[in-house]
């Protein structure tokens, strides 16, 4: 029976190209489902093409729309698949709709259901993916965590400790594997800016969707252009700055807006900057592991590991805090113990699904 992978975001092409790498290296028989979530699969072919990973074998241009509307395409779509292939797991990874969806098909199925990253928790039900994520794993068969913590999250919840394993993150996989094809293409065309500078991304809708806050930030930014004598780099989501737009707010000065850059491109960038001030879970770890200081603004995170580990401090989205807890990071020592494993998740992974369908 074959190993079925279904995804929807770019994150989560990211940390699932170190399992589709080794499915591939091992000749099993696989196949992916791409629900084109957030981008239409033409935009995402060439992302595909970046990464050195085969098409996917379905597509269901899902596109963007309401919670309920999205997922209920995404669940149609899923489901005339799994029942047409009858695959003997199911890969979901992370936190988002088209996790919800996969997850909600194989529930119902005689396939295993497997959540990569599982057992992450911010304790916040107002956040979408806080929803999809425990959904996710309560349905799930086999839960991979990635990390001690994670596996204990789960265990509080009553889920069963023979479903569980600690495997890592395939991020850490994924870094480096793909920060390896970033600096052979971009080995001759730099894209890091000269000098010292401090990489922004905010896109979280608690943070952009919000006036207060949206402005906060992006006053703490001009401030610490100015205090710690820093570029400042933003690549902006196209949502944030509709919302920039929306709410009659200027760039600030000293902070250099750009229109979002590939992911390639966005390693580099990341693996030089002297800080990282994000909302985005993902680049928490990408920043941790790349050993570069990171300022969370957000009030709390699912990725409590880099916080212990110090490479990571919540800020929220108040400027004077941002500005306080920035100045401080970026003086950090860089000391820190990556606490997301040693880059062998995705074989791991592949091996137990193997075992449990052999």
């Amino acid at each position: 029976m074959p190993i079925a992978i279904v995804l929807g975001t770019r994150p989560e092409i990211i940390k699932f190209s170190p399992i589709i790498r080794d499915l591939e290296k091992r000749g099993t028989d696989y196949f992916v489902i791409h629900t084109g979530q957030h981008y239409s699969f033409e935009m995402d072919k060439i992302f595909f093409e970046e990464l050195e990973l085969p098409e996917p074998k379905h597509h269901l241009n899902v596109g963007s729309g309401s919670h309920g509307e999205q997922s209920a395409k995404m669940i149609e779509g899923i489901e005339k698949i799994i029942d047409s292939e009858k695959p003997g797991v199911v890969l979901v990874q992370g936190d988002t709709n088209t996790v919800l969806a996969g997850s909600i098909v194989t529930s119902k199925v005689s396939a295993l259901l497997g959540h990569v990253e599982a057992g992450l928790r911010s304790y916040d039900r107002t956040m979408p993916e806080e929803v999809n994520r425990v959904v996710s794993d309560h349905l799930s068969d086999l839960l991979f965590a990635p990390t001690q913590n994670s596996k204990e999250n789960l265990v509080k919840e009553g889920i069963s400790d023979e479903k569980i394993f600690v495997t890592g993150n395939t991020v850490v996989d994924a870094l480096f594997q793909n920060l390896e094809i970033s600096q052979k293409r971009f080995s001759e065309k730099s894209v890091i800016p000269d000098g010292k500078y401090m990489l922004v991304t905010a896109h979280r809708q608690e943070n952009v969707d919000d006036p207060t806050k949206l402005k906060s930030i992006l006053e703490s930014l001009h401030s610490l252009s100015e205090n710690l004598n820093v570029k400042v780099l933003f690549p902006a989501h196209p949502r944030t700055v509709k919302m920039m737009e929306r709410f009659l707010l200027d760039k600030p000065l000293g902070v250099e807006i750009i229109k979002p850059v590939g992911y390639l491109e966005f390693l580099q960038l990341e693996s030089k900057a002297s800080l990282i001030v994000t909302d985005s879970g993902g680049v928490q770890e990408e920043a941790c592991i790349l050993n570069v200081p990171c300022v969370t603004i957000r009030e709390n995170t699912e990725r409590p590991e880099t916080v212990e580990a110090g490479a990571n401090a919540l800020a929220g989205t108040g400027k004077d805090k941002i500005i306080e807890v920035a100045s401080s990071m970026i003086n950090s020592d860089r000391k820190w113990k990556n606490p997301f494993g040693d880059g062998k998740s995705g074989k791991r992974i592949v091996n137990i699904c193997l075992e449990k369908i052999i």
